[in-house]
């Protein structure tokens, strides 16, 4: 069953944002979804639902072997939904020694890419890590880097390999064996009713344009940002300030170092000027 719709990312491009709306827009109510029952869009990485399909903890498992279960779940879980299923992913497109891409594109409907400025994109990430902007920047270049895979702790998530910045938006815009719809964050700031109707009708579902005008008033980054000041969000890592912090175009501007801006766009010029964030001269554009 082609069924599954990734809503993918490299980590603070917008992608929570999309889920809010996509749970805001399926269960059409008529007050905005609580932000930490987010069930119409799980997050394809978390442990509980590993260890509840496999049957074996993925504590007791090596890297490697969690790696080569994943793809399993994400078909059992294909094939006993009876809808289309949503799945948050941070995860670049990678394959698995032995058992093929990570994502199997035989239960994939197609894949939502949400890319967002990287210079923006370091402020939130080093935020989000409780770390300097310096580390964020070296992080984002890491061909190697991974979210929760210090092996000391255990984490809710399971490992998830990002690569590099530039890595993980090729890996994903660059897959041959998946549709690919590819929204930038900017835009959806920009027009969000046009993007976020695309996205909607890229995923199948069947909306009318009052039901996505709504589902969008309800996922206004104001309301995330209220819900989160009197309840908290579940999904906030314990040393960050906020999850949902700014979501601005440019604020890198009045944060970043001339230093940081050249290194970002030096290793990044490449992929930032194929989506429009550095234009021919290799001049920031937002």
């Amino acid at each position: 069953m082609k069924n599954i719709v990734w809503l993918a990312s490299y980590p603070k491009s917008g992608n929570t944002w999309v889920r809010v709306f996509l749970t805001n827009l399926l269960r059409d109510s008529d007050e905005p979804a609580d932000i930490n029952q987010l069930e119409k869009s799980p997050i394809a990485s978390a442990r509980a639902v590993f260890d509840d399909v496999v049957g074996i903890k993925a504590a007791d498992l090596s890297y490697r072997e969690v790696d080569r279960l994943r793809p399993e779940v994400y078909r059992f879980l294909a094939n006993e939904a009876t809808e289309t299923c949503f799945f948050k992913i941070h995860d670049a497109y990678t394959r698995v020694d032995g058992v093929g891409p990570l994502v199997p594109p035989e239960v994939t409907r197609g894949a939502i890419y949400i890319i967002r400025n990287p210079l923006d994109v370091v402020i939130s990430f080093a935020h989000h890590l409780a770390a300097p902007i310096n580390r964020a920047v070296k992080r984002m270049a890491d061909e190697n880097f991974c979210f929760s895979g210090n092996p000391r702790r255990l984490d809710e998530q399971l490992r998830q390999r990002l690569l590099s910045w530039s890595g993980h938006v090729r890996s994903w815009t660059e897959a041959k064996d998946l549709e690919v719809l590819v929204i930038r964050f900017e835009d959806m700031k920009r027009t969000p009713l046009e993007i976020f109707t695309r996205a909607v009708t890229f995923a199948g579902l069947e909306k009318s344009r009052e039901q996505i005008k709504k589902a969008l008033e309800f996922s206004d980054f104001s309301e995330m940002q209220r819900q989160e000041k009197e309840k908290g969000f579940k999904e906030k890592p314990l040393k960050a300030e906020a999850f949902f912090r700014k979501g601005e175009v440019g604020g890198w501007r009045n944060v970043l170092t001339g230093s940081q801006v050249r290194k970002m766009t030096k290793t990044h010029g490449e992929v930032m000027k194929r989506f429009g964030y550095l234009d021919k001269k290799g001049e920031p554009v937002f």
